[in-house]
């Protein structure tokens, strides 16, 4: 979701004589930067808006799909086991201490056997927050000692090791390396003679000093918020009590809806029906809607005379 200041930026390289179609799903989660230009454009009446709201049959199939609409109308999510191959699954936990091994589990062994999937490159854990026993910090931990151990090259900075097969994720926008804020790519070497890390980005070989590392981290688990804008074949989910303060229906909306062909929820139904309860998150002042408002109004009022 593209945010105030982008939008600017934007608009100020668009000449006047262009027209600009905006596509968008307003029910995710807000732009992580400042500002909710989609809603402020829609809530303004003052740009036209088309919805798209129909499922057609061959995508009615996909139980992404299904439930992802089922948890944008406020509606519970089918968490029953399929009868038959499904895209979307839902593994109980009653606590942390048993969603934490059930995840690795699934990462590691179960979805790669069953659905032919790389477990690094393939699968991606998202996590409604980055603290706690099921935040993404601590299952980054668990994954890596599970995916990729740690071997003799390695470099240990900024409380993370990293060594050659880490999946990473850049999380500042660095324009001479042409890396940016969410970016994933995946270690390829470490040199300790040169103190040098080098990372693959969509085939791009990246080098970063040693004392650079501080705008790398893992990335086998990621912050819901940090997957905007992406997709994955599969994603695995942790929803639980734990997580209460982000329990949020466009929270859960937008985790869902990153999966291309499996979404796996791992926790507890009672955390579900809370995310999906709850629709008030936070609240962001913005004046765009009255500007656009009041700038239609008067364009009205010119047009009348």
């Amino acid at each position: 979701m593209v945010d105030v200041l982008l939008m600017h930026a934007l608009l100020k390289a668009t000449p006047y004589t262009s027209a600009l179609l905006v596509v968008g799903d307003v029910d995710q989660l807000p732009s992580v930067g400042p500002g909710q230009v989609l809603a402020d454009m829609i809530a303004s009446g003052a740009v036209p808006v088309v919805r798209l709201t129909e499922v057609f049959r061959q995508a009615a199939r996909s139980q992404i799909i299904v439930n992802a609409h089922r948890v944008n109308e406020g509606m519970f999510p089918d968490l029953r086991k399929p009868e038959r191959e499904s895209d979307f699954y839902f593994v109980e936990a009653d606590d942390p201490e048993a969603a934490v091994p059930r995840i690795v589990e699934l990462v590691k062994t179960r979805i790669p056997r069953r659905f032919g999937l790389d477990p690094i490159r393939d699968i991606q854990v998202l996590c409604p927050m980055n603290r706690g026993g099921v935040g993404a910090r601590s299952l980054n931990i668990e994954l890596q000692a599970a995916l990729n151990p740690v071997g003799e090259r390695r470099v240990e900075r900024f409380g993370w090791v990293f060594s050659p097969g880490d999946k990473v994720m850049q999380i500042e926008n660095d324009y001479d390396k042409e890396v940016y804020n969410g970016d994933i790519g995946y270690v390829v070497n470490v040199d300790p003679d040169d103190s040098e890390l080098t990372a693959s980005f969509d085939g791009r070989s990246v080098t970063y000093g040693f004392g650079e590392l501080d705008t790398l981290v893992p990335a086998y688990a990621v912050t819901i918020h940090k997957s905007q804008g992406s997709e994955y074949p599969a994603v695995v989910i942790p929803v639980l009590t734990q997580h209460y303060a982000m329990l949020q229906r466009n929270l859960l909306y937008t985790g869902i809806t990153r999966g291309k062909r499996l979404v796996v929820l791992v926790g507890q139904k009672k955390a579900v029906a809370i995310a999906v309860r709850n629709v008030s998150g936070r609240r962001r002042w913005s004046k765009l809607r009255e500007w656009l408002a009041v700038s239609m109004g008067a364009q009205n009022f010119c047009r009348a005379f």
